[in-house]
């Protein structure tokens, strides 16, 4: 997306020559949209989106030469002030996730989410993203939430895709995104959004599943999920307009949207194997009651409370129809709310010393729901609950059940209990993220040929965790012993006098709804809170330098030897703390970590040939940058070598080749190094003890037998560090299942990247307004950081027959076992986990722009403005000895980019001749994904005997977008925007949250997941 599009007439956007980079006017007409600043556009295509400064200067997102005639020889994306108004988005990710290049990121629609909105280019992670805002580092890589960039205020959106380590630091090894928020405003505007959902429930493969759960179905029409956003911004000048201040404030609203009200996501759908029968994921925690008697002859069988009434037991299990929907009521779309404030100034005492500061603040606070429930002990520790067995909330049969002979008495019995009570409120788990950002500093000219700036970033972003407590136990047990005073369940505490407050607990019917009973068991519970906090200190001294104005060119160009250098200090700190009860049951310590680095970098530009047959254009350019880091002895090296050729005006070549060293960042380094344990394993266990599974009877096809093996063969096993006698052992059994996994105790070293770019961009002169632009992009990562979990070691080691880059991550102890007791500083019996460095990520495919201005004489004019993105190849390699695996294209086995091969933008914009009136229709299509175990390729586990027939594929989707703008009296505007116009529903995956960490039964991310969105805007200048 590039051009005026979707708000106001694009008329008066400035084209940059691709040939010579000078400036010129497409178009002579005023813009009349009171929304859009007219002083600056893009032309993406050929690469060089720019942004005047007072003085004329053209600064271009991937470098920091200011010159008339400069030419980006990487491809940049750029997305307006237009296209962002066109879509009415309340959330700068709602924007970028529509970019082909940018890996989507749905943080509004994802239960598990912080409320942090990060950034990650060619889904490299957004450690690998440095994002700016006006040029300069917007946070900390770990801490930065790009929710503190005011959408209405932003002039465009630069995405500068390849390595630009050697301008900007070390760390933006998958590319740069500039925020470029407008300057200089006057006057007095109010922007307003108002969205919400319009949505067709149907029924689906989901609420068939559901329904023979006995879940209810949501059908028929919806509206819901209203969204709502308001700034308030006002600017003015003095002295001759010397010196300038503006400011605005922000606020914005969502309301929650449960799982529920979407028959796409009825309930988690499951399917345990291969083509095999669909489920919903079933909870004990049911407004009936659980049950399950600890002791006797009932011990560990679980009941439930009859539905239907009485005081009777009922199996616990799908066929009774009593098990819950755990997540009906999470949040699709999570309740927020949002305030922004910030101001921009500056004073220029003359040309060659103007001030300059500014400063962002942002407030957000966000909440997941969890059910109001009283918790199975095993949350507490290893003690049942006791019951009474003459509570008279008990029949005779329920106590029977439960004690035995004993039923009647005054004895107790041990029982797990787990109770949802549904008519209760809903527990939040909260986050409150703030975060504050100033800049100030001194620039200007020194003669005809220098430009400098002195300045730096200050960054604090802070959160605050609040996670849904647990009942307390104690008053569980209080409220659970209980007896009959004149009549009156009573709580024995209440009787003997130790907690006279009590209230009895009905455990032992459906439906408890009592709340006196819900503010007793969650008083006395101390709230539980963490707080993390990520602060940047970013110092900078730039210059620039034309030596063109000495007489240093060459002699064949008409431009000089441009020039940047400049030195840079950044120090990043994160800090943790939690209070005791967050202690008490997420467990951890606090923490204080930080690393500082020195960085020195230069910058040159060289016209080589100008304006001569068969070379209109020969140029290069260079970089280099030195970064030393304090947590590394060593001194990194980044650099970039560009070079553009173009024959004849109508085209030009470019190419980028970059090297960058990106170190660990502070919380990278920590986890690598920090030692934790756990216990994991599950129903994999030690692969090497035996394990009862189902394998075809070799005596008669067709039928199954039951056997007990390792699922590892005696080769992986050696691997491992296991002796052939102890293979196969049932010693070698975890407790429970669980294995010990030892989390650090690694050296994260950096990482090295190299990026290349190729291209070409033709503005053929026969097609007036046409632009268009193909680049070829390569990254490779070698010695790629990233953090591996247990079953990273666990499934490398299988995969790969017992290659000793996994197997050497299975640590055993001397008897040959996986298990070492917590915090025992144990240096054996564990599969490690941590981030460490991988061998190899690979990110590879195709970019392709293109822009066309159609004038219609008096009827006005169309534009069109194309932005497609083809993936060749998303993965990596896992080791030396292992295969490449290519994700692009696929889901699952690991392959979590969820990168179709091809996705692209169309927007066509029809505009007015008096530019009162445009409608903008947008295409965006996401190619198909392919289930990885239908790939064909074994290195992504598409071996023949796993490919599936269900849900083996995705297909494409179209989504189509139609903005209505009205101008009017040259002071307003009103929008009136849909966006899925035709309310297309998401594709269904069972076990969605292995494939994209959402219990939705789709990808929320990738996907249009909660139907048609209808917008209405509007803007007022005063």
């Amino acid at each position: 997306m590039s051009a005026a599009l979707g708000c106001a007439a694009p008329a008066w956007a400035q084209q940059v020559d691709p040939a010579v980079g000078t400036a010129t006017t497409a178009a002579a007409e005023p813009a009349t949209d009171p929304d859009v600043s007219t002083a600056t556009k893009a032309n993406v295509l050929s690469g060089q989106p720019v942004s005047t400064t007072g003085d004329g200067d053209i600064m271009v997102t991937g470098t920091r030469i200011t010159r008339p005639n400069i030419a980006s020889a990487a491809p940049i994306t750029s997305v307006t002030a237009q296209d962002i108004k066109a879509q009415s988005p309340t959330n700068i990710e709602e924007v970028l996730n529509r970019l082909p290049q940018i890996a989507p990121d749905s943080q509004q629609n994802y239960q598990d989410s912080d409320g942090r909105q990060r950034i990650k280019l060619r889904s490299l992670g957004f450690e690998r993203t440095l994002v700016l805002i006006d040029g300069k580092r917007l946070g900390t890589q770990n801490g930065q939430d790009a929710g503190i960039v005011p959408v209405s205020l932003i002039e465009r959106v630069d995405v500068l895709t390849g390595g630009a380590s050697s301008v900007y630091g070390s760390d933006a090894v998958a590319g740069v995104v500039n925020f470029v928020i407008k300057p200089d405003f006057k006057g007095v505007r109010i922007d307003g959004n108002y969205n919400f959902y319009n949505h067709q429930n149907r029924a689906n493969v989901v609420t068939q599943t559901a329904q023979a759960n006995g879940f209810p179905i949501n059908t028929g029409l919806v509206n819901d999920g209203g969204r709502a956003d308001i700034t308030l911004t006002a600017g003015t000048s003095l002295f001759d307009d010397r010196f300038k201040v503006s400011g605005f404030v922000n606020y914005k609203h969502a309301d929650l949207v449960e799982y529920a009200s979407r028959s796409t996501s009825a309930c988690q759908l499951l399917q345990s194997e291969k083509d095999g029968p669909l489920s919903c994921t079933l909870s004990t925690y049911s407004p009936s009651g659980y049950i399950a008697p600890q002791s006797g002859v009932n011990s560990g069988k679980g009941f439930v409370n009859n539905p239907a009434g009485g005081r009777t037991f009922v199996p616990y299990g799908v066929g009774a129809g009593n098990a819950a929907n755990p997540y009906d009521g999470y949040s699709y779309q999570r309740a927020f709310e949002r305030v922004n404030a910030g101001g921009f100034t500056s004073f220029k005492i003359s040309p060659e010393v103007e001030l300059y500061g500014s400063a962002l603040w942002f407030r957000d606070k966000s909440t997941n729901r969890v059910p109001t429930r009283v918790f199975a002990f095993s949350n507490y520790g290893s003690t049942p609950y006791q019951v009474n067995c003459n509570n008279p909330f008990l029949s005779a049969s329920q106590a029977t059940a439960i004690c035995g002979a004993a039923a009647g008495t005054g004895a107790t019995a041990p029982i797990d209990v787990r109770y949802r009570f549904d008519n209760a409120p809903y527990l939040l788990d909260t986050y409150v993220n703030t975060g504050i950002r100033a800049t100030g500093g001194v620039r200007g000219k020194i003669g005809e040929a220098w430009t400098y700036d002195v300045g730096g970033v200050y960054a604090r972003n802070q959160q605050d965790w609040m996670p849904a407590t647990l009942p307390n136990f104690g008053r569980i047990n209080n409220a659970l012993n209980v007896v009959n005073v004149n009549g009156t369940p009573t709580c024995t505490a209440t009787v003997n006098g130790t907690d006279p407050a009590c209230v009895p607990f009905d455990a032992f019917s459906a439906g408890n709804s009592n709340q006196s009973l819900v503010d007793y068991i969650y008083g006395g519970v101390d709230p539980e809170k963490q707080r993390t906090v990520g602060i940047l200190y970013d110092l900078q001294a730039n210059v620039t330098g034309d030596l063109g104005k000495y007489g240093i060119a060459s002699p064949f160009a008409e431009d000089g030897l441009a020039f940047a250098a400049g030195v840079e200090y950044r120090e990043d700190r994160q800090f943790s703390v939690a209070n005791a009860a967050f202690r008490a049951d997420y467990g951890g310590t606090d923490s204080d970590r930080s690393q500082h680095v020195w960085e020195g970098n230069v910058e040159v530009q060289a016209p080589l040939v100008q304006h001569k047959p068969f070379a209109e254009l020969i140029q290069v350019n260079g970089g280099l940058r030195l970064s030393k880091y304090n947590i590394n002895p060593d001194t990194f090296t980044t650099w970039k070598g560009e070079g553009l050729y173009s024959p004849v005006r109508d085209i030009v070549l470019r190419a980028s080749f970059n090297k960058a060293q990106r170190a660990p960042t502070v919380v990278e380094a920590f986890q690598a190094s920090n030692i934790s344990y756990s216990r994991q394993g599950g129903s994999q266990n030690d692969f090497c003890a035996p394990v009862a599974r189902q394998v075809s009877d070799p005596n008669n096809p067709g039928r199954t037998i039951t056997t007990t093996a390792p699922l590892a063969s005696r080769e992986v096993c050696r691997a491992t560090g296991l002796s052939d006698a102890q293979y196969g052992s049932a010693l070698l059994l975890c407790p429970d299942s669980q294995c010990t996994v030892r989390s650090g105790g690694f050296t994260a070293d950096p990482e090295t990247a190299y990026t290349q770019t190729y291209g070409i961009i033709l503005k053929p002169r026969f097609v007036k307004g046409l632009v268009f632009s193909v680049d070829r992009y390569r990254i490779k990562i070698n010695n790629s950081l990233g953090y591996n979990d247990d079953s990273y070691y666990t499934d490398g080691c299988l995969r790969s027959n017992g290659d000793p880059f996994f197997c050497s991550g299975i640590v055993r102890a001397a008897n040959g076992t996986l298990y070492a007791p917590l915090n025992s500083n144990a240096t054996s019996g564990f599969i490690r986990a941590g981030t460490t460095n991988y061998y190899t990520s690979i990110a590879r495919g195709w970019d392709f722009q293109s822009q066309y201005a159609l004038g219609l004489g008096t009827v006005g004019r169309l534009d069109f403005s194309f932005n497609g993105s083809l993936t060749t190849f998303a993965g990596g390699q896992d080791s030396p000895v292992q295969p490449q695996r290519n994700c692009a294209g696929y889901f699952g086995n690991g392959c979590g980019q969820l990168l179709p091969e091809w996705s692209h933008t169309l927007r066509t914009t029809y505009v007015t001749r008096n530019q009162l009136f445009n409608a903008s229709f947008n295409w965006r299509y996401v190619g198909s994904l392919t289930n990885a175990n239908n790939s064909g390729d074994a290195a992504i586990g598409g071996t023949p005997d796993r490919a599936q027939t269900t849900f083996a594929r995705i297909a494409p989707v179209s989504y189509f977008d139609l903005a209505l703008t009205f101008n009017i009296a040259k002071r307003y505007s009103l929008r009136l925007i849909s966006n899925n116009l035709l309310d297309k529903a998401p594709p269904i995956l069972p076990n969605s949250y292995n494939i994209s960490l959402a219990r939705s039964n789709t990808i929320p991310a990738r996907y249009d997941s909660l139907g048609r969105n209808i917008a209405i805007g509007f803007t007022a200048n005063f």
